[in-house]
């Protein structure tokens, strides 16, 4: 379990590994930041996987973003990392994501890969920041609502 006090006083947030029931909320979590959102059976599934690693960041009671990777041999992709909308923009994302990225490195994952929007700004700066490099991208892989086709870039960072 990791934990540091927020700085605009919000009390202390906590990342620790996420746990069955906290299915449910993680689903909303992802519906609420994605266009696809995964479903409570989804997360239910990953949570029971043993080369599934899920962090939750907790603030108070409260579960206000998660984290998910896949790992096989010493490879990892990050699947998913979300916040709550109202608590975006605070640096709560990074904090998570070196807290995931370091218990990787702890179960012995020397790379992780991760896809992402080539449209969102938000995101790739987090990964940016915490080190990934785009190492190649998919042609209108992300599927709109409307039907419009986004690029997504492969990016990767190495934890040795």
């Amino acid at each position: 379990m990791t934990w540091f006090s927020d700085w605009w006083g919000g009390g202390t947030a906590v990342i620790e590994p996420a746990i069955q029931r906290d299915a449910a909320r993680l689903a909303h979590l992802h519906g609420a930041s994605f266009h696809r959102g995964w479903g409570e059976g989804e997360f239910e599934v990953m949570l029971t996987e043993r080369n599934t690693l899920v962090h939750r960041l907790r603030l108070g009671r409260k579960i206000i973003g998660f984290a998910v990777s896949r790992m096989a041999a010493d490879e990892a992709e990050l699947l998913s990392i979300a916040i709550d909308a109202n608590q975006r923009g605070r640096g709560l994302s990074r904090n998570l994501l070196l807290t995931h990225l370091g218990h990787l490195a702890g179960r012995g994952v020397r790379k992780v890969f991760l896809e992402v929007e080539e449209n969102n700004q938000p995101a790739r700066r987090l990964y940016e920041w915490a080190g990934f490099e785009v190492v190649g991208r998919r042609e209108r892989y992300y599927q709109q609502p409307g039907g419009e086709q986004l690029n997504a870039l492969l990016m990767r960072r190495d934890l040795s």
